[in-house]
């Protein structure tokens, strides 16, 4: 049992909780919740093994931030074991319904892997004509959310333009707020940050104004906001804490999370000046993957990775450093790395087979509730043929199969849930995609 000190705030019978608490990382010890507060009440979480027939309540005190948002820390659990809890006030009133998890299956050296499922997407934009752009709304089919929530997952993977932060925000740290409040409020969301976990990187929209980079003055209201509304398994690098970096193992594969906001310098500055992700988190990243052992190596950022279109923002306007990272992976035969990429406003799948003949993978999903296009026409030599897709829409991926022999499949879903496209890629016969 950990009972974690919190801060001491004077007792409000009064308090409520702003939205549905969300699960962050669950491990095979521990589990991690979050919770918005309409004031500084002090709360707690109480929990217990589920089924049993006299359940003995552990308590685990909310470490709470400015805008009350408080994070329980659960530690002492056991592997493979379904928990439920709920938050309530420090003199017994119940605060929210009640919470459920498992924590992760212990497996190695006794079984496969376990099967299961992420869901992922990004852009999500949701109306408030009083502070949009005047004409057509840019939002739209908020019904996705309640799709997601619908398909059996055990985490949800948020790809960047989380909140779209407007002119009337970017300008005061309480604009951040108010913006992650306005969406977290939103009640087609409330049924899908109540089941799974749920992790996050950034992109233009949640970081600053449109197509913001490291200039950006005010990058640590953005950072500030993010830590303070997902709760990532971690965040920042020792050698560079203002990066939006994160890192964590589900089962068999490795998970990383990436920040291609905070060292980007313009593609406009020159070749010698321009830089997506920075030579720190670069090499972390590149030291990180040569260690992994996972069968496969999910790579979350918010632009598109291997397009060579040079377009918009993706890594192409970037060459030297797109060259670096892909001339590293082929020399470390680094195999089984698939990034995941939003941004664009559309959805498709990349595929590039390095020299040594492993090849690499960039799904890019996108968007959820932000308007869409069809991208076909852009000359992306890179694309698998028959995965775009230019409607609002999210994706699973299913990881399943025997320990050598781990299967990815990538199903594309529009926003009523309705398949659009599956394609998986297979360990065990090198990494090729199969449809």
């Amino acid at each position: 049992m950990l009972l974690l000190a919190s801060c001491v705030h004077e007792n409000t019978s009064e308090s409520s909780l702003t939205g549905v608490p969300m699960l962050g990382h669950v491990g095979m010890r521990h589990a991690v919740v979050w919770s918005q507060a309409t004031d500084a009440t002090a709360m707690k979480l109480t929990y217990w093994e589920q089924g049993q027939s006299m359940p003995v309540a552990l308590a685990s005190y909310g470490k709470r931030d400015e805008y009350n948002c408080s994070v329980y820390q659960i530690d002492g659990l056991e592997p493979n074991v379904r928990y439920e809890g709920f938050i309530q006030t420090v003199d017994g009133r119940s605060l929210s319904d009640t919470i459920y998890w498992t924590t992760q299956e212990l497996w190695q050296y006794r079984t496969d892997p376990p099967q299961f499922t992420f869901a992922t997407g990004s852009c999500a934009f949701i109306n408030e004509e009083q502070y949009d752009r005047p004409g057509t709304p840019y939002g739209g089919d908020y019904q996705t959310f309640k799709s997601i929530a619908r398909e059996d997952f055990q985490g949800m993977l948020w790809l960047g333009d989380n909140v779209y932060l407007r002119e009337v925000d970017v300008s005061s740290k309480a604009g951040y707020r108010y913006r992650y409040e306005q969406m977290r409020r939103l009640p087609e969301l409330q049924g899908l940050l109540s089941k799974g976990s749920h992790y996050a990187i950034w992109d233009d929209h949640d970081f600053g104004p449109d197509n913001s980079d490291g200039s950006w003055y005010h990058a640590d209201w953005a950072k500030e906001s993010f830590d303070s509304f997902w709760v990532n398994p971690g965040n920042g690098l020792r050698e560079a804490p203002e990066l939006n970096v994160a890192y964590f193992q589900y089962a068999d594969v490795d998970f990383f999370l990436l920040d291609n906001r905070t060292h980007r310098v313009n593609h406009r500055m020159g070749p010698e000046k321009r830089t997506l992700l920075g030579d720190v988190q670069m090499n972390w990243l590149l030291n990180a993957l040569k260690n992994s052992r996972a069968p496969f190596k999910i790579i979350a950022v918010g632009g598109q990775m291997l397009s060579d279109v040079a377009k918009y923002e993706n890594f192409a306007q970037f060459p030297e450093e797109r060259d670096q990272l892909l001339e590293a992976l082929n020399e470390l035969r680094i195999k089984g790395v698939v990034f995941l990429s939003g941004d664009r406003h559309c959805t498709e799948l990349s595929q590039i087979e390095l020299p040594n003949g492993r090849f690499v993978y960039d799904l890019t999903v996108s968007p959820l509730t932000s308007s869409s296009y069809d991208n076909t026409e852009e000359p992306n030599s890179h694309r698998v043929e028959g995965t775009v897709f230019g409607s609002r829409n999210y994706a699973l991926l299913d990881f399943s199969g025997p320990r050598k022999e781990r299967v990815l499949k990538m199903s594309v879903k529009n926003s009523e849930g309705e398949l659009q496209w599956t394609r998986s890629i297979e360990a065990a016969n090198g990494y090729e995609l199969k449809r």
